[in-house]
């Protein structure tokens, strides 16, 4: 029998109100997320609260780059009220990797266009609800370390990528 890969997830994807308003994204009653779920093969973790963020918190974006110029120190996340608050962001995504590793994660779902987890998307950085391409934080650290990242609208993607291990 194929060995189950274990994939890291975005604690709000499974309902816990750790997004910066308090609220969750849920999607625990996806089918994919049933199956990953009831197989013991979902590690949840959100990297801004493991990062040292309370919950709730005032909202932040990337500033003039992307998860990847973050990590390089190059760029900041910047919250609403214009403080810096990158070194939760990359403490965060060093958690998260940290736990990826040592739960053997091979893959993620993490929450498209957040300043941790987005994956494709992020906001601009002028908190007027613009989108541009690009990662946070999270993603891109795990991506850097090998490990392949989904967002919540790609869960048949993974599927289709788990059938490989």
């Amino acid at each position: 029998m194929p060995k189950k890969i274990t994939i890291l997830i975005s604690a709000c994807l499974l309902g816990e109100p750790v997004r910066y308003n308090g609220t969750d994204l849920s999607i625990k009653d996806h089918p994919l997320i049933k199956k990953w779920s009831d197989s013991k093969q979902l590690v949840p973790l959100c990297p801004e609260v493991a990062g040292g963020m309370s919950v709730p918190r005032t909202p932040a974006e990337i500033s003039s780059g992307d998860g990847y110029s973050v990590l390089r120190l190059q760029a900041n996340v910047i919250d609403k009220n214009q403080s810096d608050v990158s070194k939760y962001f990359i403490s965060g995504a060093q958690k998260a990797l940290e736990l990826a590793k040592k739960n053997n994660c091979g893959a993620a779902i993490l929450t498209e266009r957040s300043p941790s987890c987005g994956s494709q998307q992020i906001y601009d950085g002028s908190f007027s609800n613009t989108r541009k391409t690009g990662m946070g934080v999270t993603s891109a650290l795990l991506i850097q370390n090998n490990i392949k990242v989904f967002n919540q609208y790609q869960l048949e993607d993974l599927e289709r990528y788990l059938c490989y291990f």
